[in-house]
């Protein structure tokens, strides 16, 4: 008689944290400012005056390059009324200036003037600084983080090792793109890190790869997926998913790299960027293949969570389990999303 132990049955994780207001604000606080945050490319940031901008789960923030060399990170908030400073993307700019009353801020976060504001009491600059954050870059990719609870190499754990012969620094970032949806931002994430939906949501990608070899594996900060790719696929056949909320996924000669941020409880913005070895006139039609085909395959994920979700939270939907075979990186993310709420 064998003595081992039967298999565990997970099952998916309480619908209800999907869809209440009160679990959003938490994931706020305890996933979101705790974390680093992909922003972009680090090249974008390169010289003095450029900025990159971003919204964390609601709080905007930007990393700046100073005169004096340095990069620094600051809420994109002004110290005055609670303005946003900066449009998100990437720019240019000398002094930061609020385009509400026009308080303007140096590059190192200084208040350098509160024009019109009087003396009665006047304004003391020293004491209304912007709010700094942390900024970190790996391997020409920049991260930012509200208030970290690890370091950015802790909390990537063992995907240094995956991707070390990948030459990422050889990319150029070529293409932006933010697609939305109406589901909760752990909805599409349960959706990512399987490939179990992929024979009845994507008929076109499951063509172009050999499905019965696809394969999911959990490992410290990420998780894989693998299938070997027919000829013609964009896609290199291996696609990862990081803690808390970004992917990367690799193309012959390129990668792109998502985030998943949620607006809301009920509304999530992918943000994608591109990168490519290959950036001349020649290649675009190539490039354009490799953009396309991505968008047009998560583009076809989204009715499917927000149906999913719409049933979570009507109430209409109790947990389920979860294939051992399949949903393996489905457990390890809704795991981490438990212990990080106090819940696992």
């Amino acid at each position: 008689m064998s003595l081992d132990a039967p298999p565990v049955q997970y099952l998916n994780l309480d619908p209800q944290l999907y869809v209440r207001d009160d679990v959003f604000q938490q994931e706020r606080r305890d996933i979101f400012a705790r974390s680093w945050q992909f922003m972009g490319p680090a090249r974008a940031v390169a010289e003095a005056g450029q900025y990159l901008a971003i919204d964390i789960a609601g709080t905007p923030v930007f990393a700046i390059r100073g005169r004096d060399g340095a990069l620094r990170g600051f809420k994109n908030v002004c110290r005055h009324r609670g303005a946003k400073l900066l449009a998100d993307g990437a720019g240019s700019c000398g002094l930061i200036v609020c385009p509400y009353h026009k308080w303007s801020f140096a590059d190192t976060g200084r208040l350098v003037q509160a024009p019109w504001y009087g003396k009665d009491p006047a304004i003391i600059p020293e004491d209304w600084p912007l709010e700094a954050v942390q900024i970190d870059e790996w391997r020409g990719l920049l991260f930012a983080s509200l208030d970290p609870s690890q370091t950015l190499l802790e909390q990537l754990g063992a995907l240094p090792d995956e991707l070390a012969d990948e030459p990422m620094e050889n990319y150029t970032a070529t293409d932006t793109a933010t697609v939305s949806f109406d589901a909760n931002w752990k909805i599409y994430t349960d959706n990512f890190v399987e490939g179990y939906h992929i024979p009845g949501t994507h008929p076109s990608f499951y063509a172009a790869i050999e499905f019965e070899a696809f394969e999911t594996s959990a490992h410290e900060g990420y998780v894989k997926m693998t299938a070997p790719p027919k000829p013609g696929l964009f896609y290199r056949g291996k696609w990862l998913w990081m803690w808390p909320n970004w992917t990367l996924s690799l193309f012959d000669g390129g990668m792109n790299v998502s985030r998943i941020n949620p607006t809301s409880t009920h509304h999530t913005d992918q943000q994608y960027h591109f990168f490519f070895a290959d950036t001349s006139a020649e290649a675009a039609e190539t490039r354009a293949k490799s953009v396309d085909g991505t968008l047009a395959v998560v583009k076809e994920d989204y009715t499917i969570c927000a149906e999913t979700h719409r049933n979570y939270a009507a109430g209409a939907y109790s947990s389920g389990p979860l294939s051992g075979y399949h949903e393996k990186g489905v457990q390890y993310f809704q795991t981490r999303v438990a212990q990080a709420l106090g819940r696992g």
